[in-house]
């Protein structure tokens, strides 16, 4: 079943994200907080998946009732929703400062960083891809601090309002998809108790003998070279960076027609 960002009661979750909404007067016992709360949740799930979290998993885990931790966090809409902004604060560099397009790097570097950052975050908290946060993001310090610092690498470069954030969506988006497509083939491993590799090497030798290369000559060769350089039938690593740099590579004739139209 998928989960979904922003299905919480929007004013709640937002007095949560924000500090505003006042803590119960009494707690449960000392030290029990919105922050512990959500801390045990994303414990929960980076350790076991995102499918056993529940609210009373989240008790058991801090050693209370479940409905001491109803008291700071409502329900698990409004949790989800604060899980990731915690999250995604792990993502914002603390000193990367005022980094637009004319940084030492340029805007290509600045966005690499960016997709790289996102691609680790990830693999850190994999259930961060269960959620369908894309339309629907919370809406709290962390995501749009996260935000605000990765358009800076875009900022001062001759796009527009609209085209940086559609830049900036289209990295990400390039990001989940490879990341969405690495943490299953790592769940194959656990699953089968084979690694690609050893998958690869189990198949070819009867690959090789019904592999007509008269037949499918394209298919032969290329699956081939691909199968050598890769030594199994995909490398989630090799898509992200082979992809992140085609992407790249369009965003530039972006931003030089820009530089053209400038000069023109």
């Amino acid at each position: 079943m998928t989960e979904y960002s922003g299905r919480g009661d929007p004013r709640r979750t937002l007095e949560l994200l924000w500090g505003t909404r006042k803590g119960p007067s009494r707690g449960p016992r000392p030290g029990l907080s919105v922050e512990a709360v959500v801390g045990a949740a994303i414990g929960i799930s980076d350790a076991e998946g995102l499918s056993v979290l529940s609210m009373r998993r989240v008790a058991e885990r801090l050693g209370v009732s479940t409905m001491s931790v109803y008291t700071y966090v409502p329900g698990k809409g409004e949790l989800l929703d604060l899980m990731l902004d915690k999250v995604m604060g792990e993502a914002i560099e603390s000193d990367a400062g005022d980094c637009a397009g004319d940084c030492a790097g340029g805007w290509r570097e600045g966005l690499e960083q960016v997709a790289r950052r996102n691609w680790e975050l990830y693999h850190r908290h994999p259930w961060m891809l269960q959620v369908a946060a894309t339309s629907r993001p919370p809406l709290g310090p962390n995501v749009i601090a996260k935000y605000d610092q990765e358009l800076q690498a875009v900022d001062g470069i001759g796009l527009t309002e609209v085209e940086m954030d559609s830049v900036l969506t289209l990295v990400l988006g390039h990001v989940e998809g490879a990341a969405r497509r690495s943490v299953a083939a790592t769940e194959a491993v656990k699953d089968t108790g084979k690694t690609d590799h050893e998958w690869w090497a189990a198949n070819v030798p009867f690959l090789e003998k019904v592999l007509d290369s008269e037949s499918y000559p394209i298919a032969a060769r290329v699956g081939a070279a691909a199968g050598a350089a890769h030594e199994a039938a995909y490398s989630p690593e090799h898509a992200f960076e082979f992809g992140l740099q085609r992407v790249l590579d369009g965003i530039d004739v972006l931003v030089s027609s820009r530089g053209r139209l400038g000069r023109a």
